[in-house]
């Protein structure tokens, strides 16, 4: 993996030495004749990270003063076609080197949120922990894993899953105020624990970003899916965008990395990180 932005290393002259050699000849010492520079050099080392050198890359914004407020970022992968999914997953235009940025950035995280829609796609599991991170997260204050929240008006989940089984932290609901009782009544029983972000039945993404914060959850992640992204962005709540673009062309009907209702004015974010890695880039984006 090579950073390539920013650049932190002296960019080194690529200009060819094009001093003539001298003619050939009985007097001339072969040994000592110039050679010239090497047309190409490698800016960075390219190799593969430690978990240490990503967690640093990719380490949450220190919190101001006082009372910190909570910041979310997104992790999506998209093909050169703009494609989120390949048959419904995301696994098939991933990498090894996208899923060792997923690993450290669920380590990183309070808490990861998560559609329902994904959740029964990806068949989600819970976060594990991770002894690669245990020392950063005890010293953070955090649990030994982050927990998952799920995003649901219907509250329609299968509750056997290992998600509301065997999850190391239980599981967070995400849902509005008219929510059928008997739904909440069977999350609960399923040991997850019901949380309202809205006055309907949807839920509303400021008052679940403020919800999951009042539980003290202020570094929040979220992995999609492309439509609950799409919430996130249109309510102005989205603080970071960490994206995968994949060297793959899928065409057909993918969805993008988000989707729903267009904000009425494109909303800029900065640059702030870039890595590569086997053709994929690996960008980070915080807005200004």
């Amino acid at each position: 993996m090579r950073r390539l932005f920013p650049v932190t290393d002296q960019t080194p002259d690529r200009t060819p030495d094009r001093t003539p050699a001298p003619a050939a000849g009985p007097a001339t010492d072969p040994a000592a004749a110039p050679t010239s520079a090497p047309l190409s050099v490698p800016l960075t080392e390219d190799r593969e990270w430690s978990l240490d050198e990503l967690a640093e890359a990719y380490a949450y914004p220190e919190p101001a003063p006082g009372e910190p407020r909570p910041w979310l970022r997104a992790n999506m992968v998209s093909t050169l076609d703009g494609a989120a999914q390949h048959d419904g997953r995301s696994q098939p235009i991933s990498t090894a080197a996208d899923m060792r940025i997923f690993g450290t950035l669920r380590g990183l995280a309070d808490v990861v949120v998560v559609g329902a829609e994904t959740v029964r796609q990806e068949g989600y599991r819970p976060a594990r922990a991770r002894a690669e991170f245990a020392g950063r997260r005890e010293a953070a204050g955090q649990g030994p894993a982050p927990a998952i929240a799920v995003v649901t008006a219907s509250l329609d989940l299968d509750f056997s899953l290992p998600l509301f089984t065997s999850p190391p932290v239980p599981t967070l609901l995400l849902t509005g105020a008219a929510a059928a009782p008997d739904k909440v009544a069977a999350a609960e029983k399923a040991g997850a624990r019901v949380l309202i972000a809205g006055d309907g039945m949807g839920v509303d993404p400021a008052r679940a970003v403020a919800a999951l914060a009042e539980l003290g959850h202020t570094r929040l992640l979220t992995e999609g899916g492309p439509r609950m992204l799409g919430q996130f962005i249109a309510s102005g709540v989205l603080d970071e965008l960490c994206l995968t673009v994949s060297p793959m062309l899928t065409a057909g009907g993918a969805q993008r990395i988000a989707g729903g209702p267009p904000v009425p004015v494109p909303q800029r974010f900065a640059l702030v990180s870039l890595l590569e890695e086997g053709g994929f880039l690996f960008g980070r984006y915080r807005r200004p």
